[in-house]
């Protein structure tokens, strides 16, 4: 019994490790996504460039936004390592 509830704990501790690790991923990828966007406005040439790197802002920007908030969440709730 006392085996089955430590490797409970242990499947939570690495699920919330996994979690946690994709939320950073997520991070990391949307500052990739920015510098992107910026990088390629910068050199568009034509309106439809512009537009597709203002896209690519705009999804990244969302992207950050809802990956803030649910690392807070985890702050909040004692999941963030």
């Amino acid at each position: 019994m006392e085996s089955a509830l430590s490797n409970k704990k242990s499947q939570e501790t690495c699920m919330k490790e996994r979690c946690n690790k994709h939320i950073k991923e997520t991070l990391d990828y949307v500052r990739s996504l920015i510098i992107l966007a910026d990088d390629g406005e910068r050199d568009s040439e034509d309106d439809g460039c512009r537009l597709l790197y203002g896209v690519v802002r705009d999804c990244a920007y969302k992207m950050k936004y809802e990956a803030e908030r649910e690392r807070e969440v985890h702050q909040q709730n004692n999941k963030w390592n």
